[in-house]
């Protein structure tokens, strides 16, 4: 009966092959949708989306779309819908339902399987950020624990739209002072490397949640001493030692996931809990494989490492 069930729902899903609708596999029947979130217990996120479209919904598509994590997201967090802003038929009735204009730009609702708003509509805004933050919104509207790399993505885009910092420490042992530095709520990636002979760790944070002086009195905590950057400064071979010492380094991680990751293991924790759904699955396979893939995906960006991954199970 499983089977029969996926194979009849199969043709209402979009297989992504135009650009505006990113790496996302989309339902496009509304009706499927509700019925999918009831049966589920998931909301429906609904992109309004101009295919073909104009530059704005093309980049959409690409980038926001197509990030790895948030695509990961809205399969597995919510019933994906799309609808096209710019066709006639059951497009048009529900662009009339929610009285969305057409031929417009991306908009993103997220309803529940009652056909409640749960959030305000996403729209003039195209980054990151604003659709996870609507995401977990909308799932803290229906009462829904927020998965922790929801959270993480969350802090990553904003910080990056904020504007990162640098800053250098050094300390005795600076795989030591990785895993207390990225303990730090404002901090967004780590690196461990030298400077002088010196063992520093390089920190990425979002000042607009900590200033320089609030994390140099964190890093005194562990006895990191602050150290000013030089055209010397190199990065050490082993990244997020403690990470690359599991079984988490074959996987493609952000870089806030890889640091947190990090500081969790170097405290003897379990930090499955920052791993997307997709991820939790390759690192269940890897877990059990006999002879692994000894690619250190961790170590590329996430989206070439994502694609490479996928690839490579694939084959």
């Amino acid at each position: 009966m499983r089977f029969i069930a996926v194979f009849l729902l199969f043709p209402l899903l979009v297989q992504s092959q135009q650009i505006e609708l990113g790496d996302v596999n989309w339902l496009r029947d509304y009706d499927e949708a509700l019925l999918q979130s009831e049966i589920q217990d998931k909301p429906v996120f609904i992109l309004f989306q101009e295919v073909p479209g104009c530059a704005t919904c093309r980049n959409y598509g690409a980038d926001v779309l197509s990030h790895p994590l948030i695509v990961d997201a809205i399969e597995n967090e919510f019933i994906p819908l799309a609808i096209f802003n710019n066709k006639g038929g059951k497009d048009a009735a529900i662009l009339k339902k929610y009285k969305e204009p057409s031929w417009n730009n991306p908009v993103v609702r997220i309803v529940n399987s009652k056909e409640k708003n749960l959030i305000n509509r996403v729209a003039g805004r195209y980054d990151k950020a604003s659709i996870s933050l609507a995401m977990i919104k909308a799932l803290q509207e229906e009462s829904h624990v927020v998965p922790e790399y929801l959270h993480l993505m969350q802090q990553e885009f904003e910080a990056h739209n904020a504007g990162t910092k640098e800053a250098y420490y050094s300390m005795y042992c600076f795989w030591s002072g990785e895993g207390h530095l990225a303990k730090h709520p404002a901090v967004v990636a780590t690196e461990p490397g030298w400077i002088g002979g010196k063992e520093v760790v390089k920190v990425e944070y979002n000042e607009h949640l900590s200033s320089q002086k609030q994390l140099d009195e964190f890093a005194k905590e562990a006895s990191c001493q602050v150290i000013e950057k030089s055209n010397a400064y190199r990065p050490d071979k082993d990244l997020q030692y403690y990470l690359k010492n599991t079984d988490f380094k074959y996987l493609p991680l952000s870089s806030i996931q890889a640091s947190k990751i990090n500081a969790s293991l170097a405290e003897g924790q379990n930090p499955i809990a920052y791993l997307s759904p997709q991820q939790k699955e390759w690192l269940h396979t890897i877990k059990k494989q006999k002879v692994k893939d000894k690619t250190l995906y961790y170590e590329m960006p996430l989206a070439e490492a994502w694609k490479k991954r996928s690839a490579k199970e694939r084959s």
